[in-house]
């Protein structure tokens, strides 16, 4: 089946292990839209699971709640998650919204399932100087949270998506009914929590940013916003997971 299309566009707790920095620096962010209960998505939702293992790159999976009504509540859905999508649609000029859709470095958008495509067009970004130009660290020192921003052009949100690093759900209804699938950096949660000008800074945040519960991995992006506030490009980022590092 063809990708979903949906139109028209409308406006103190315990960790599950120590939080690590990854090493290395991302190629890109993909950030894959996605339902458990779409027909289309599970071969998107495999090829996103390629993406993760390939360890270069910044994988996110947003499950949406559009597609609910046809039988079966995405139990990892979220109204904000399709928001987030909906805004991607405002910023790239586009009248709709579909499942299984990629968005790479906040720029454009393709296929969920087109593995190849999503990987050309990181290294096409990356040649034509629209990668992750601004280097990101971050790293916990006592009971803060430092992160560490280059400089660049241009201003930027410091936005922190918290996901969870895999989740196993059996789907009893709906367009999937009877399936087991395994979903990897389901998001659970998005949030701004600092800004930057392009110059070199240090934001530094209270450890509670990453005390929440059962929190098993951090994205940090600095993302362009327009001026309505939707997302935009990503320039720079980086994740840091509970325990071992994946």
């Amino acid at each position: 089946m063809s990708p979903r299309f949906l139109i028209p566009l409308i406006a103190g707790v315990v960790l599950s292990g120590p939080l690590q920095a990854e090493d290395g620096t991302p190629k890109g962010v993909v950030e894959l839209f996605t339902s458990q209960g779409c027909s289309s998505c599970p071969p998107a939702d495999a090829a996103f699971r390629k993406l993760v293992n390939q360890g270069d790159v910044i994988a996110l999976a947003y499950h949406v709640d559009y597609w609910n009504y046809l039988g079966w509540a995405d139990t990892l859905s979220s109204k904000e998650n399709t928001e987030r999508q909906y805004g991607y649609a405002k910023t790239m000029g586009r009248s709709n919204v579909y499942t299984p859709q990629a968005i790479v470095n906040g720029r454009g958008h393709l296929a969920g399932a087109d593995l190849n495509g999503i990987n050309n067009k990181i290294d096409t970004y990356s040649s034509e100087g629209n990668g992750l130009t601004v280097p990101i660290s971050a790293a916990m020192r006592g009971d803060e949270l430092e992160i560490k921003i280059g400089a660049g052009q241009g201003k930027a949100n410091v936005v922190m998506v918290y996901f969870d690093k895999e989740k196993t759900i059996d789907v009893e209804k709906g367009e999937n009914s009877g399936q087991k699938i395994s979903y990897l950096h389901s998001v659970t949660n998005v949030e701004t929590v600092g800004m930057w000008d392009g110059k070199a800074t240090s934001l530094t945040l209270p450890a509670s940013v990453l005390q929440r519960p059962q929190l098993e991995g951090c994205a940090i992006l600095l993302q362009s916003a327009t001026a309505d506030g939707d997302p935009a490009a990503i320039l720079g980022a980086t994740v840091v997971m509970a325990g071992k590092n994946i």
